[in-house]
């Protein structure tokens, strides 16, 4: 346990750079953001307690935005991200699975099941964050269009780190 949490703060501080000096500086057809860094609140173990759980999101969320100048965002949305993890989790796996010790990747889940939760997690995170930007529902189309948009192109960047990730 203890080299899982070791690679996953190497992870998490690799993620958090990238974020930093090379997705924040890039904006898609200026709609659509790509969100490294939640991918380690995604895939962390299903049996880690909740309390690290939601240490790890929120200290992870502090520093993207201590660096990006979104005082509170990301901290807030991944917060939620993680209150959020185990029922979409559970939405897709068989009763039977809810026993063991699954941590979520591609290998130990398969495309079907772990893209529907991969998909379902990062299209929060995205709405959560652009809803908490914008912080009104007076641009709802602008935060329909900049979550979907940012939601398909995170979502196809976490399934290529997934796959370089995790080992085989």
């Amino acid at each position: 346990m203890g080299k899982n949490i070791l690679q996953n703060i190497l992870i998490l501080a690799c993620l958090i750079v990238v974020q930093v000096l090379i997705c924040n500086h890039i904006m898609l057809f200026n709609v659509a953001m790509i969100f490294v860094f939640i991918y380690v609140v995604i895939s962390l173990p299903m049996n880690l307690n909740t309390g690290w759980l939601l240490t790890w999101a929120f200290l992870g969320g502090l520093i993207v935005d201590i660096f990006s100048d979104t005082p509170g965002v990301n901290s807030l949305a991944c917060t939620l991200l993680a209150i959020i993890k185990k029922p979409a989790f559970y939405a897709y796996i068989p009763k039977d699975d809810r026993t063991k010790d699954i941590e979520p990747s591609l290998i130990n889940l398969g495309f079907s099941v772990y893209g529907k939760y991969l998909f379902t997690m990062v299209a929060a995170y995205c709405v959560l964050v652009f809803t908490i930007e914008y912080f009104s529902f007076a641009d709802v189309k602008e935060i329909v269009i900049m979550s979907a948009a940012s939601a398909v192109s995170t979502f196809l960047i976490l399934l290529g780190i997934d796959s370089l990730i995790v080992n085989k």
